[in-house]
């Protein structure tokens, strides 16, 4: 297949894909090895696709689509240094965690980013004496103990972000730390025609019902204040306009169903008052001439009609 026809295939697997698919990933596919990719391509059998290219190829792929698909401009900005594509229909959380979770144990190695930070653990090392100079020049406070190198305190020996250094890089795999782990990382996800970073996908559904409460309730207090109608502030207004209503019948003659009851208490409120001691009275009244009758006929039965004396 010449350079072309491999270049036209490419192109059209990849608008399959787009065509197919609703979400992406874009994932950074640094210190990712082929058989750990292998594994990860496994581990997404059935779940999703992945898709690897020259940046220039998909960036050009995508051009030449976006008079059809003008949506997928939105992943131009993030193709950029060395990138993958993971195309899914299934749940984007179950996805990023198949994609995330297949990591590698690395050693440190000298010019390479430090992922975490890195600390060299106090104890001692079973080296000879002749390396303590080579822990000194790293400010690595040792001892020697039973003709060992010790060393006293935990060293933060690299910072996150920082490079590794050949000296750094040197102790570590001379003290068998692999402090680093490798594998397909998150930086972008599309969704519908959206992109948005990865960390979205970690907020509860409980934090949005939250803010969508909180957005409502400023709407309504806005509209509320300028007196515009909103659907969040319809009901209040009817509400506030209801006892407008209630305080102008309370005030005049005029009555209406809502305002009898009301109008009834302004004017004898001892009524009100009156009537629930009286209902609870008539109740304990009922009740006690329910109990007299068994009573008395609990008393007739353990006498069996004789006195004490007959």
């Amino acid at each position: 297949m010449s350079k072309g026809e491999k270049k036209a295939s490419y192109f059209t697997k990849l608008k399959d894909l787009l065509d197919n698919h609703k979400s992406i990933f874009i994932t950074n596919v640094d210190n990712v090895g082929s058989n750990q990719m292998h594994e990860i391509r496994r581990s997404l059998r059935g779940k999703g696709f992945v898709l690897m290219g020259k940046n220039t190829m998909v960036r050009r792929a995508l051009k030449n689509m976006l008079a059809d698909y003008p949506q997928y401009e939105r992943l131009l900005p993030h193709v950029k240094g060395n990138v993958g594509f993971v195309f899914t229909n299934q749940d984007l959380k179950e996805i990023r965690e198949v994609i995330t979770s297949n990591r590698v144990r690395a050693p440190a190695r000298a010019g390479a980013l430090a992922p975490v930070d890195v600390w060299v653990p106090a104890g001692n090392t079973g080296m000879e004496p002749g390396k303590t100079s080579f822990f000194q020049a790293l400010g690595v406070p040792t001892k020697i103990a039973r003709g060992t190198i010790e060393i006293v305190n935990d060293m933060h020996l690299v910072q996150i972000g920082s490079k590794v250094g050949a000296s750094e890089a040197t102790l570590l795999n001379m003290l068998n730390i692999s402090p680093f782990t490798y594998g397909m990382t998150v930086i972008q996800v599309y969704d519908d025609g959206t992109t948005f970073a990865p960390h979205v996908l970690d907020i509860e559904e409980s934090a949005l019902l939250e803010q969508f409460t909180v957005g409502i309730t400023t709407i309504a207090a806005l509209s509320l204040r300028i007196n515009y109608p909103t659907v969040a502030a319809v009901p209040h207004m009817l509400i506030n306009h209801y006892k407008d209503l209630l305080a102008v019948s309370v005030a005049t003659e005029y009555t209406f169903a809502g305002s009898e009851q009301i109008k009834a208490y302004l004017a004898d409120p001892s009524a009100f008052a009156v009537a629930a001691p009286t209902a609870a009275a008539t109740e304990s009244t009922s009740a006690a001439q329910e109990s007299a009758p068994a009573a008395e006929e609990d008393e007739s039965d353990d006498d069996m009609g004789f006195g004490l004396f007959d």
